[in-house]
């Protein structure tokens, strides 16, 4: 076997151990028949009672499924997105009575007003009351499906958050209702938009349309993005925007990057500490999660405050350190460097010696704490 297939084969057989997909069916008055759905639940779901998940909904889940739940579950591993929960909708004969729309309006009619009340009205209660989820949703769709998710987004509260619009089919009259909407959506509102010129014409002219007049909106509370892929097939298309769209929908949980940390940190008018502060207030806000602040972020922020001179944040980050890990060194360092370029020098030589009773963290240890005492007490003969 080759090395680079077997490896993947291992990862895949990591990563599926304890995601295993669970198949139930759903009977549905609005549909008058059952509907066969595909769930997979967060590693760890059974052991953390206490935390709640984002949730994906995935039409065409007879072929989709598989390809959201493997971008979801390698992105939460690696922490890059918050564990998620699942949901994939069995569409296998199904899929143009659930889409069919009116050719006058573009909207849903007959079978595709029933499947939409179905997901409304039956199945995220349904999913709501039988596992612990949190009030983020995502949807996904493909060609038709793709259309389909965007009549959720038409309603006065949209029932999701997410929106990734794979190579839509779109209702005509559609290219109108969506930028309508999301000019005065009053929520927070990602929605990520793909084609491929593996595509049909008349798909890659409606979404390059829709592409234009979304770009021009101006809306804080809408997260844009587009990408048109050089290549794919239309079916192969999923495969491509899955992790880019995760990624950008996620972006927010995601470790501060060099690129966020030379664009934005540093060339901010107001404190980093704010900027950090507001960016897992945020996560907090969208996804219901108290997220510790990574290391990796209270170092970005040091790097910032070192950068641009403005000592006097290191006093707040040091506080919030203290707070997220109390027993490391890390908070008791920046309130040392606070002391040390604010001018007392003494209070900065006891902060630093607090090293002999606290745990190194980030490169952080009790030798350079120490050194940085003795330098002080031989600088100022204390």
């Amino acid at each position: 076997m080759k090395p680079f297939l077997f490896v993947l084969l291992l990862l895949v057989s990591i990563l599926s151990v304890d995601g295993q997909a669970i198949y139930k069916s759903i009977e549905s008055s609005k549909l008058g028949e059952s509907r066969e759905l595909k769930i997979q639940l967060p590693r760890g779901y059974n052991a953390n009672e206490d935390q709640h998940y984002p949730v994906f909904v995935v039409l065409d889940g007879d072929y989709l499924f598989e390809a959201v739940t493997g971008n979801v579950d390698y992105y939460s591993y690696w922490e890059d997105m918050p564990d998620a929960i699942v949901v994939g909708i069995n569409q296998f004969d199904k899929r143009y009575d659930d889409s069919m729309y009116s050719e006058q309006n573009s909207l849903p009619i007959e079978t595709g007003v029933n499947f939409f009340e179905f997901i409304g009205m039956e199945l995220l209660p349904y999913i709501d009351k039988t596992y612990r989820t949190a009030n983020f949703r995502v949807a996904v769709g493909h060609g038709e499906t793709a259309n389909f998710i965007n009549y959720f987004l038409l309603k006065p509260k949209p029932l999701f958050q997410g929106y990734i619009v794979i190579s839509p089919e779109l209702g005509p009259q559609m290219i109108e209702y969506i930028p309508e909407r999301l000019k005065s959506i009053d929520t927070q509102t990602f929605y990520y938009l793909a084609n491929t010129s593996g595509d049909s014409k008349p798909i890659i002219g409606m979404s390059n349309a829709l592409h234009t007049d979304l770009s021009e909106l101006e809306n804080e509370n809408l997260h844009y993005n587009f990408k048109s892929f050089e290549g794919p097939s239309h079916y192969a298309l999923p495969l491509h925007v899955l992790p880019n769209a995760i990624e950008k929908i996620f972006s927010v949980f995601q470790p501060i990057s060099k690129a966020e940390y030379k664009e934005t940190i540093l060339k901010l008018e107001t404190s980093p500490v704010v900027y950090l502060q507001e960016k897992y207030e945020t996560i907090y806000n969208l996804f219901g999660i108290e997220k510790t602040i990574l290391i990796n972020d209270f170092k970005a922020i040091s790097a910032a405050i070192e950068k641009i001179e403005k000592f006097e944040y290191f006093e707040e980050l040091g506080k919030i350190a203290r707070k997220q890990y109390p027993k490391t060194l890390l908070g008791n360092y920046y309130l040392a460097r606070f002391y040390e370029e604010t001018g007392e020098s003494k209070k900065a030589m006891w902060t630093y010696q607090s090293a002999y009773t606290l745990d190194e963290i980030a490169g952080i240890t009790k030798d350079v704490m120490l050194e940085k005492a003795d330098l002080i007490k031989e600088d100022f003969g204390y």
